[in-house]
């Protein structure tokens, strides 16, 4: 039984016809990826499955296999720089057009002490922030080149925090080299990222056709955690059934993101962040959500910080090299 609040994509978006467009969506294979990826691909568009597991990506591809639309998976692995490269090397050599990035797939590393990616980032900024980012610059003359086109970029209702501690990014210690460390503040900071990247594309690409949305998706019954240590996947197990009640199905957290990729107005948003309702918001008022609502955050709304971040994260990922 669907939460009283969801918030639905409009049913005449649902009935586009898709045929001729091609989308990109991170980790398609389970949970709210998987269900925009269906969806788009039952409207008749062509998909492609942008996954770090390809076998998984290859067996939730099977389910689509009577729909309107078609769909390819490839292997790209966002917490390691080289790959994201490759893939999008290889991408842009099959493909001449993008209508839609959707950059969804996230993690959190949990423990006491950072992990690092190849690359040396921070393996939750890695996986959440500083990979799409990459794959987002690296397909942006693409994007142009198909506008009108659309991006959005998962964050989370974490990234708000309280009144008492919003989250932002720290500019001198990104990766947390230096500070104490803490998994759920890299976590938040990383999804402070998110909505700030967005906010600086929209603000790059006016006028090119291209537009960007940040969105929490809610509280979605996926396999958030499956990846975590052992105690971090008996406890998702446990929680699972006793927050049926406040969460929200796959199908209903996958709304937010078919919103912003097929409804006329989201556009005229761009940058904003959309968000389901969600009863972790700490800000009561923030609980209904909305498409799009003003962050509570105000650090996630500091232009200067977002200008700066992009221009720190270039520099990071050797775009500026």
């Amino acid at each position: 039984m669907p939460h009283k609040n969801t918030r639905w994509t409009a049913e005449s978006d649902l009935a586009k016809v898709l045929t001729g467009t091609t989308y990109l969506i991170t980790g398609a294979n389970s949970g709210v990826g998987l269900e925009t990826t269906r969806q788009l691909v039952k409207q008749g568009a062509h998909v492609v499955m942008a996954c770090r597991r390809v076998d998984a990506g290859e067996e939730a591809q099977r389910e689509f296999a009577d729909l309107k639309g078609t769909s390819e998976v490839m292997h790209c692995d966002l917490a390691d720089l080289a790959s994201v490269r490759t893939f999008t090397e290889a991408f842009i050599a099959k493909h001449d057009r993008l209508d839609g990035l959707g950059c969804n797939a996230g993690a959190v590393i949990m423990g006491n002490e950072a992990k690092y990616s190849n690359d040396g980032f921070e393996m939750t900024l890695a996986a959440s922030y500083f990979g799409h980012f990459l794959l987002t610059e690296l397909l942006l003359d693409l994007l142009k080149a198909s506008a009108p086109s659309r991006i959005y970029i998962i964050s989370s209702v974490v990234h708000a925090n309280s009144r008492a501690k919003r989250y932002d990014v720290n500019l001198d210690d990104l990766n947390w080299k230096t500070r104490p460390y803490s998994a759920m503040d890299a976590y938040g900071e990383a999804k402070v990222a998110s909505v700030l990247y967005a906010k600086e594309l929209a603000e790059r690409l006016e006028g090119t056709g291209v537009t960007t949305a940040s969105i929490h998706p809610g509280w979605a019954r996926s396999n958030f955690g499956s990846g975590g240590p052992l105690w971090m996947r008996v406890a998702m197990s446990v929680a699972r059934p006793l927050t049926r009640g406040m969460s929200d199905s796959n199908w209903a957290s996958a709304q937010t993101s078919l919103h912003v990729l097929l409804n006329d107005d989201a556009p005229n948003h761009s940058g904003g962040y959309f968000s389901q309702h969600s009863v972790l918001y700490r800000d009561k008022e923030c609980r209904p959500g909305g498409w799009p609502m003003e962050t509570p955050n105000p650090n996630a709304r500091n232009m200067d910080t977002a200008r700066a971040l992009v221009a720190k994260t270039s520099e990071l990922v050797g775009l500026n090299a």
